[in-house]
């Protein structure tokens, strides 16, 4: 059996050495997301550390367990602190996760993440519906391993993002009172944030927020078959577009102030996309 394969086999096994929970939605926290969470009626906790092989999260903030339970009456897993490549770990274990998430039975993959506006018409605190996404910045998560028995080789990533999810999350926002916007994200390596000549040639590309994860993410589920949908919250504007410096304070100061705006939309987006 292919090595990577085999990664993904074991750890599945071992979740359910642990429990039988079958979740529909699985939900990745990004910055600022981490005390979601508490909105879990839990069914189960496994911290990362209790899966042999599995990858940590070292990233300041990230918590790293899986919570499995409800939301509103509807199964979830979420992923509390995710992995990223900066974190040193091989593209192969940063998407080990979502692969892992999607063998335990999750259909629909809701990426959350905090990340820089490169779009001049954005605001810090603004909630942005990925649409679309550029990933030529990073290496492809399907290089490592033979992914042939869980989708196609060369899968097509025309729609990556759900457009019927996507239309879904708008609603939502709509009821609630958010004024959501729309957009295109590109994931970087990091840790470091990029130069102002980065953003100017991110914005060519068409690019309107940028951040260090979620992308990859995206591609793994695609392939598996996952309804992929995502929320970007624009916690800082990106390099050149502001004269004030970058920082991860100001990115978790953010986060925590519209913490409670990205809870109430997170939850209503589940029940709406779980059903």
């Amino acid at each position: 059996m292919d090595p990577f394969v085999e990664k993904l086999e074991n750890t599945a096994a071992k979740v359910r050495e642990k429990t039988d929970f079958v979740p529909k939605v699985a939900l990745i926290l990004g910055s600022g997301l981490n005390n979601y969470a508490d909105r879990v009626e839990t069914v189960c906790e496994i911290p990362y550390r209790e899966i042999p092989g599995f990858p940590v999260s070292t990233a300041p903030g990230h918590d790293g367990r899986f919570i499995l339970g409800y939301v509103d009456g509807v199964p979830v897993i979420v992923m509390k602190g995710r992995i990223h490549y900066y974190e040193g770990y091989p593209m192969s274990d940063v998407v080990l996760p979502v692969r892992l998430m999607r063998k335990l039975g999750a259909e629909v993959l809701l990426l959350t993440n905090a990340a820089g506006g490169v779009n001049e018409q954005f605001r810090v605190g603004d909630f942005m519906v990925i649409r679309d996404q550029i990933t030529g910045f990073v290496p492809s998560p399907l290089r490592d391993g033979d992914w042939s028995a869980y989708g196609p080789v060369f899968p097509d990533m025309s729609n990556v993002y759900d457009a019927g999810l996507a239309a879904k999350i708008l609603a939502c926002g709509a009821r609630n009172g958010f004024v959501l916007r729309q957009g295109v994200y590109l994931q970087t390596s990091g840790p470091q944030f990029e130069t102002k000549a980065e953003i100017r040639m991110f914005r060519t590309l068409g690019a309107d927020a940028v951040g260090m994860s979620t992308a990859v993410e995206a591609v793994a589920a695609h392939q598996m078959g996952m309804k992929v949908c995502g929320i970007s919250c624009i916690t800082n504007m990106a390099c050149g577009i502001t004269d004030r410096p970058l920082s991860g304070a100001e990115v978790n100061e953010t986060a925590e102030r519209v913490e409670n705006d990205f809870v109430r939309l997170v939850t209503a987006v589940i029940g709406a996309v779980g059903r």
